[in-house]
């Protein structure tokens, strides 16, 4: 923990978000050598320190007094402590305490250094079975239905996978507002993330909404993976007659079926292709 400048380090410490076990060794390190943690919940933590035999000194710092705490830790590295910065579970400032102090300290240019770890985002995401090659943190989206509609509103066309946090009291509410403004989209619900009773939920949201209301009740912090807005395939009349003519020949579907599978996928009135189809049909040669 050398530090060549006067003032000592601000370390951002990622913890377990359930297994005790899922903490890196440089995390327990930086934890033991630390001369201060500040801790979002400071009799949450000393279960985790206690497993590991941390008697390092504790102070609170959450939502609710973080302002008032800044002076006072930036005082302290100042005079040369190093001190960790945790939250309850996983990595402190995502959707969590944290983000203000981190931007007065930087301000201070005093270092801020991260010590990489359990995210709950990142850890659903790896086997929510969407695309990881781009995605939108959104978080905890608004409680009152108006602003959270609002919200599902700004992030309705991004083609990224989406990425939502919610508690189980309101995470069939937040389904239920997804399907009437993002449409019943691909999505993996994933519960207790590392915890003796994990969960994940794959399939529409309304297949998930389904297996929900089939439980006596839900528990846990939910994190929710959605699919993106599919890009629209734009085509002229001539370029779709081709691809009816194509299909027609080789798809083996009905009329209904393929003007179906048609207007769905280029996201055209399903009328307007099924009389096309059946022009196209007449013109052909007996």
């Amino acid at each position: 923990m050398d530090n060549q400048n006067s003032s000592g380090t601000l370390y951002i410490v990622a913890t377990p978000v359930g297994n005790l076990e899922d903490i890196t060794f440089r995390a327990i390190k930086i934890l033991e050598q630390a001369d201060l943690i500040a801790a979002e919940d400071t009799r949450h933590s000393k279960k985790l320190l206690s497993h590991y035999g941390i008697q390092t000194k504790l102070v609170s710092c959450h939502e609710h007094n973080e302002a008032n705490k800044i002076p006072q830790i930036i005082t302290h590295l100042k005079t040369g402590l190093n001190i960790a910065l945790i939250c309850d579970a996983g990595t402190p400032t995502i959707s969590d305490p944290g983000y203000k102090l981190v931007a007065a300290v930087a301000r201070e240019k005093i270092s801020v250094i991260p010590i990489p770890g359990c995210s709950a985002a990142i850890a659903g995401l790896s086997v929510s079975g969407l695309p990881t090659d781009s995605f939108l943190f959104s978080g905890f989206l608004p409680k009152k239905q108006q602003k959270q509609q609002h919200a599902l509103e700004s992030v309705k066309n991004q083609t990224s996978t989406l990425i939502f946090y919610e508690s189980p009291r309101r995470i069939k509410t937040l389904i239920n507002n997804m399907l009437k403004i993002l449409g019943d989209r691909k999505a993996c619900l994933a519960r207790e993330i590392t915890k003796i009773h994990e969960e994940y939920i794959r399939g529409s949201l309304s297949e998930i909404l389904q297996k929900l209301n089939k439980k006596d009740s839900i528990k846990g912090e939910c994190s929710l993976f959605v699919q993106g807005q599919l890009e629209q395939k734009t085509i002229n009349d001539s370029q779709l007659e081709k691809i009816i003519l194509e299909r027609l020949s080789t798809e083996g579907l009905g009329t209904s079926g393929l003007a179906k599978q048609i207007s769905k996928e280029f996201n055209l009135s399903k009328k307007k292709v099924y009389e096309i189809i059946l022009n196209l049909q007449d013109l052909k040669p007996v």
